[in-house]
């Protein structure tokens, strides 16, 4: 008898659940909506948001638009488009996650309460990634982005330096940026870190650990533009080397569920629940009709 098991833990984190309950919302009104950017790092749940009638749209097209209704994703934006709205008399849906709204909130604070000071704001984040984007922007574009040590170069020596972290980055990453940012920056500097990776995710990476322990074959569901799926799937390989990344039931090795007992499925915090459910189910299926 095999046992299937999905992680009751993953799936989306509260950020992602309410942006696209605005959506739906929105949709179902039978208005057009148009979102900036897809609303989540997961090709199979944007594909169902454009079946029930969201318009994906990049920058370039945003700024074209008037008089429309816009919806503003979970990881949030940089004041330019604020302004580009504001200009182009745009509708929006804010849905810029809660945690993500403070940190740039805590951004912008510090960078004009610092403005005579000879000094650097690093954020520990994945270049170009939406989140890092709209933090970069509190800083006028000047927030220097770190991915990891090989980087370090970047920042200067003999500046104060205030550093943060981009919200879906783990948490021991983000202690090592900082010591080793210590380091590199002169001694009589000031140096103040600031933890502000969301706790909702960090605290995945326990629970997500001990699920894959506890299954002989692992599959992990998530879209390849995830950064904090790129995390837990890690993760998941550090602890079960037969742990797989796939991002719906199409990539599934079947083959590989033969003589296996145990299988765990588990995912993102931009995995949808009935995706990994689909994954399920084909492996019932498969087994159903061997």
């Amino acid at each position: 008898m095999i046992n299937i098991e999905i992680d009751e833990h993953s799936g989306f984190c509260f950020g992602v659940t309410t942006a696209i309950k605005k959506a739906e919302e929105e949709l179902c009104k039978g208005e057009t909506l148009y979102c900036l950017g897809d609303i989540v790092h997961n090709s199979k749940e944007c594909e169902r948001l454009k079946r029930m009638g969201l318009i994906t749209i990049d920058h370039a097209t945003f700024e074209q638009l008037h008089n429309v209704k816009v919806l503003l994703r979970a990881h949030g934006e940089p004041p330019q488009t604020y302004e580009t709205a504001k200009k182009n008399n745009l509708q929006l849906i804010d849905a810029t996650c809660p945690v993500v709204l403070k940190l740039q909130q805590r951004i912008k604070r510090k960078w004009q309460e610092t403005a005579d000071e000879k000094r650097q704001i690093v954020i520990h984040g994945q270049t170009g990634h939406a989140e890092v984007l709209g933090l970069v922007g509190q800083t006028g574009g000047e927030a220097i982005v770190i991915e990891d040590t090989t980087q370090l170069d970047r920042i200067a020596k003999d500046k104060n330096t205030y550093i943060y972290s981009q919200t879906t980055k783990s948490l021991e990453g983000y202690k090592n940026i900082v010591e080793a940012i210590h380091g590199r920056v002169e001694e009589e500097r000031h140096i103040e870190s600031f933890d502000t990776v969301c706790r909702q995710v960090a605290n995945r990476m326990s629970g997500i650990s001990e699920f894959a322990k506890s299954h002989q074959l692992i599959f992990f569901v998530c879209g390849r533009k995830s950064s904090n799926g790129k995390i837990l799937f890690n993760e998941c390989k550090r602890v079960n080397s037969n742990s797989h990344l796939i991002e719906g039931p199409q990539d599934i090795n079947l083959l590989l569920t033969d003589n296996v007992t145990s299988i765990g499925i588990c995912g993102a915090t931009s995995t949808p629940k009935w995706l990994m459910e689909n994954c399920k189910q084909a492996i019932l299926d498969y087994k159903d009709n061997k």
